[in-house]
């Protein structure tokens, strides 16, 4: 069951194989988040790291290289990110989801969330697959250009 979450989260077998970033450095964003487990829905609070299109989490604030996240979502695997009060009905509630799946946190506060739900949704447009130039379709010429 931990292979097929990873493999819909587009999370990696290889807990070191975070494609080069370096969470403990200079990240976008940062903060205490509570979220929603996986599979058992009780709330953990948790240190989160957005950086280079990759959100990671920890037990603690304290990231080193050493450290080792507890888990990561690359952004560009998520469709939305929005407020989900109305659905938790919790405060400062928001939720991020995949094709697959919808993770829930709550943040500390009003502004807490939305400045997460901004700077993720930033990254999601920033780290989305975009169209490459091989992909345009010249329709005057009725072929792809190459």
């Amino acid at each position: 069951m931990a292979s097929l979450w990873r493999a819909a989260t587009g999370m990696s077998e290889n807990p070191t194989d975070y494609d080069g970033v370096e969470f403990w450095s200079n990240p976008e964003r940062t903060g205490w988040l509570t979220k929603q487990g996986e599979y058992i829905k009780t709330w953990r609070r948790r240190w989160f790291v957005l950086k280079q299109g990759k959100l990671f989490w920890f037990k603690e604030s304290a990231v080193t290289r050493a450290s080792r996240p507890r888990g990561v979502v690359p952004v560009a695997t998520c469709l939305t990110v929005k407020g989900a009060e109305d659905i938790l009905n919790k405060p400062n509630a928001f939720e991020l989801s995949t094709r697959s799946d919808t993770m829930y946190f709550l943040a500390d506060s009003e502004k807490e969330k939305e400045d997460w739900i901004n700077s993720i949704g930033r990254s999601i447009v920033q780290h989305s697959r975009s169209v490459t130039d091989s992909e345009i379709v010249d329709y005057d010429n009725n072929s792809a250009k190459r």
